[in-house]
């Protein structure tokens, strides 16, 4: 029987390296390597007769990734990639023609052509995507060299000195990992500056530095300690010590421990990003500024996250997701300041950018100082804005969760804001003053909670009961500029708490939310569409009882009298991941009788234009106008419509235009004198709904007026720090 004959073919005595135990059926050793996005993926590799090698696509299918994840310790496969998705891989390929039922335990239960029967290439290697829940208790035998899986939660760094025991984030000491449910130490006669960097990196460091080595020699004479069996090899283009190979390295007994003969705990000195690295009078900058102009990200709900976005020529684009992966992801993420990347998202999961996608096929060693010293195809033929690449980046753990919780709410994302403060030695728990609080503090809330974005701020929490002990307010004048790591890194009022209103059923509160739109203008069409129109005032009667002209239009003649208008066209795209919807429900929709329809936010825009010193010249208006989905990009349909009474709102991937020859789309320029300006329309201006990027909801151009024409010219949508 073939079947039968090809099943014996694994059930071979073991290797003399004993690489493999026998019982019934040989055990293999697996991992998970390549080009991979994160640490539950990649190319399937095999070790046999002290080799690494791959496995051929041919046959293959997902019960065979099940068996493969299974035995890796998940408790399932999610999908499987042929033809070497996660880079080509190197050596022999081991199995061809694998086919698997499900049930087998490993892939060497499996039926093949036999080890290294095959007439494949590496472009066929197959790689695979394991769930990202583990087999509860699921424990690698740890006899077996080279099988031994550090898990990411495994492993951490314990300040040992005093000066690093005392600051947050912990930045140098032992690198331990967990085992059998105590932690050990891992000895340094092997330890290299590239697995330090590699541990730096998970903890959220972009670099490693030399330590006082002196000091460590000192402790470790006078302290007992309990090592680990094993040494780890990084190259130091890791994101996780779990993608490292163990070392060649077994460390000798003494009766029950592990000994490390002349030498030392291994230590690492981590080098913090600008944003996280410790000062003498607030332990780190209280607001998060990213240390790259060239790069950013965009559209994350957390520090850390978001589209990658490059500067080109003066024109931010973003990045196609060819050969996107965990390399490429953590050259971005150690450029701006954080650790290694947790996760190199595709898809546009983060969002769809606008402009240009200036790179494409990164190729990167993973020692690059920058995303764009690596290879890349500028040509980006065949890619979309459905393609735009993304991160999460590794962030170290500051604490900022434990200081603030959500009471009272029906889910965990919602409820009233409790933070916990220390007043006269004790640490206490109480409310914040609901004065003044608007979604820019509920922003800051949610992101140190981790809970996403803000949907909305509440200035009254009565239908939530949250704890009665700590109804009192202990925090007052909260004041943030939305970019800030912890609600106590805001402007507020310190001890000297003040608030009329009162805590308990008027405390603030906030809801959050996973996703939110964000509504970026069009600014080709603002340059395009400006012109000057002298109207008379007896046709803008309309405009008049909207309060769209300037106060002087009161005085002039109704019957030979003009006003001066700079109109212009606005298109204003939803480019998040949720719809923009208006605050106010139907019941508080106002009707507007010259535009014959309701307007869902009494402040949508602000139109203004300055001198070149940022004062402004003519009073401008702020414009309400009725939201609806005017055009829509391919695929999507129109979901919203002012007509009969409709709802309102715009759409992802949607338009609201407001064209050029509407009431109220210009600015009164009567009484200006000639000269050099800028012009500026600020959408969404008093942050009433949640978005996730602010910085874009403001255009500027540069205008010039003679008297007789006005010319719109480098406009662009700029970037906003909050007043």
């Amino acid at each position: 029987d073939l079947a039968n004959a090809k099943r014996a073919s694994f059930l071979e005595v073991c290797l003399g390296d004993h690489s493999c135990l026998c019982s019934g059926v040989c055990q293999r050793i697996l991992r998970l390597a390549g080009q991979k996005r994160k640490h539950n993926e990649g190319r399937v590799e095999v070790y046999y007769e002290k080799e690494w090698g791959t496995v051929c696509d041919d046959d293959f299918s997902i019960h065979a990734a099940h068996v493969v994840c299974r035995e890796l310790g998940y408790v399932e496969a999610v999908s499987w990639m042929p033809s070497s998705k996660y880079g080509k891989g190197e050596g022999r390929i081991w199995l061809d023609n694998v086919y698997c039922t499900g049930k087998e335990s490993t892939l060497a239960a499996c039926t093949s052509n036999g080890w290294g029967v095959t007439d494949c290439k590496h472009t066929e290697d197959v790689g695979v995507i394991c769930s990202e829940k583990r087999i509860p208790g699921f424990k690698f035998d740890n006899s077996l060299l080279n099988q031994i899986e550090v898990k990411v939660e495994d492993i951490r760094i314990r300040a040992i000195l005093a000066t690093y025991r005392k600051r947050v984030p912990v930045t140098e000491g032992y690198v331990e990992v967990k085992e059998g449910g105590s932690w050990k130490q891992i000895c340094d006669k092997h330890w290299t500056a590239k697995n330090s960097r590699v541990v730096c990196g998970m903890f959220g460091f972009p670099g490693e530095r030399k330590y006082n080595a002196k000091v460590y020699k000192m402790f470790a004479s006078r302290m007992k300690q309990k090592y680990w069996a094993y040494s780890m090899e990084c190259t130091g283009i890791e994101a996780h010590v779990s993608s490292c190979k163990l070392g060649n390295h077994r460390y000798g007994h003494n009766g029950k421990n592990i000994t490390c003969e002349n030498g030392m705990p291994a230590v690492v000195s981590c080098v913090p990003g600008r944003a996280f690295a410790p000062s003498s009078h607030t332990g780190f900058r209280k607001a998060f500024r990213q240390e790259q102009p060239l790069v950013r990200l965009k559209g994350g709900a957390k520090v850390g996250e978001g589209r990658v976005e490059v500067l080109k020529n003066g024109e931010w684009g973003t990045i196609c997701d060819d050969q996107w992966n965990l390399i490429s992801a953590s050259v971005v993420c150690r450029e701006l300041g954080f650790g290694s990347a947790k996760e190199a998202i595709t898809g546009a999961k983060l969002g769809q950018g606008m402009g240009p996608i200036h790179l494409n096929e990164i190729d990167c060693t993973g020692f690059e100082k920058s995303i764009t010293d690596c290879k890349f195809n500028t040509q980006s033929l065949g890619c979309n804005h459905e393609e735009d690449a993304a991160v999460r980046c590794n962030v170290p753990a500051m604490g900022f969760q434990n200081q603030l919780r959500l009471s009272g709410g029906r889910t965990p994302y919602e409820g009233r804001v409790e933070v916990l403060v220390e007043r006269n030695g004790t640490l206490k728990w109480g409310t914040v003053c609901s004065e003044n609080w608007g979604t820019v503090e509920a922003m800051v809330v949610c992101r140190q909670l981790g809970l996403g974005f803000a949907s909305n701020a509440f200035q009254e929490t009565w239908y939530w009961h949250g704890d009665v002990n700590a109804d009192d307010v202990v925090m007052s004048g909260v004041k943030c500029s939305g970019t800030e790591m912890s609600l106590s890194h805001c402007r507020h009022n310190g001890t000297l708490v003040s608030c009329s209103r009162g805590g308990g059923r008027f405390a603030a509160g906030v809801s959050c939310t996973e996703t939110a739109p964000d509504l970026v203008l069009n600014s080709e069409m603002v340059e395009q569409t400006s012109y000057l129109e002298d109207r008379p005032i007896f046709m803008l009667q309309c405009a008049l009882e909207e309060d769209c002209l300037s106060s002087s239009a009161a005085n002039t003649s109704i019957t030979s009298g003009y006003r001066r208008l700079l109109r212009f066209s606005s298109q204003i795209h939803n480019n998040g991941q949720s719809d923009f919807r208006p605050k106010n429900g139907r019941h508080a929709w106002i009707w507007h009788d010259c535009h014959r329809h309701y307007h869902s936010m009494e402040v949508f825009t602000h139109y203004d234009l300055m001198n070149l010193n940022g004062t402004k010249v003519v009073e401008g208006h702020k414009a309400s106008f009725c939201l609806e989905d005017s055009a829509c990009e391919e695929g999507i349909q129109k979901q919203y419509e002012c007509a009969n009474f409709g709802e309102q709102g715009i759409t992802v991937g949607c338009y609201d235009v407001y064209r050029h020859d509407i009431d109220c789309q210009w600015i009164d320029i009567t009484d200006l004198p000639p000269g050099d300006y800028f012009f500026q329309i600020f959408v969404n201006p008093n942050y009433e709904v949640a978005e996730s990027d602010y910085s874009n909801n403001k255009l500027k151009c540069k205008a010039r007026y003679d008297g007789q024409r006005i010319w719109m010219y480098n406009c662009h949508t700029g970037e906003l720090h909050f007043i």
